[in-house]
């Protein structure tokens, strides 16, 4: 019984999450919109459309927990593009007994891909889990040429927590909310490169991605939307 009333006061919390953030429409906000249009069918529906994008496309944000205490999901910002090199190198797998790299790793032409002019390309998309104005992971997507390409219409994936953070399901929340932005803006797939001693492989299978080619050190991965 406890476990059902705790589910319960998760549903209200989330349900007053996107109430307050304008992602339940309430009769009056379906009222305000009918009178800012004159009543006018085709104006109405004009603005509902447009709304809808901002919904899926730019403001998507989920209210979740790691059972300790809750996390929002939301678009990267755009004065916080910076953060992405930090999580670029967290994103790093080193193998037990090996030396991390320096930081100034991420200046590589090979890893600069993932960041460069964020924003501005095709498939750049960015998710973040928040803790009360922290973001401690990230998962970014964009088409580009990097060791998960597997063509020019197919966004790939990169994705990190700081490792305190890691092991608690927000990698996987992150995943999928990234997974159903790409699925509503039309990609057919996405896809990603990881190391076979990874640990988050298991992650990635257990959200839809499938081995769809490999090398000595790492499988390609796809996920069909």
């Amino acid at each position: 019984m406890k476990s059902l009333k705790d589910k319960e006061y998760e549903e209200f919390r989330q349900y007053q999450y996107n109430k307050v953030h304008g992602y339940i429409w309430t009769p009056d906000t379906l009222e305000l919109i009918c009178g800012g249009n004159n009543n006018d069918p085709e104006q109405i529906g004009k603005q509902i459309l447009e709304m809808m994008g901002r919904l899926r496309n730019e403001r998507i944000s989920h209210m979740t927990s790691d059972k300790r205490r809750s996390y929002v999901i939301r678009r990267l910002r755009d004065g916080e593009v910076g953060l992405l090199k930090d999580f670029l190198y967290e994103a790093i797998f080193i193998p037990d007994g090996v030396e991390p790299p320096a930081r100034d790793i991420v200046e590589k032409p090979e890893l600069r891909v993932y960041t460069d002019g964020f924003g501005t390309r095709k498939g750049d998309n960015c998710l973040v889990a928040d803790f009360g104005g922290k973001v401690v992971g990230t998962v970014w997507t964009r088409i580009m040429d990097d060791y998960g390409h597997v063509d020019d219409e197919t966004p790939s994936f990169a994705i990190s927590l700081y490792k305190e953070y890691r092991g608690q399901g927000i990698g996987s929340q992150l995943m999928v909310k990234m997974l159903e932005l790409l699925k509503w803006q039309g990609y057919k797939k996405a896809s990603l490169a990881v190391q076979k001693a990874n640990f988050a492989v298991k992650m990635y299978k257990n959200v839809g991605f499938k081995i769809v080619n490999e090398n000595a050190e790492e499988y390609i991965m796809v996920c069909e939307l």
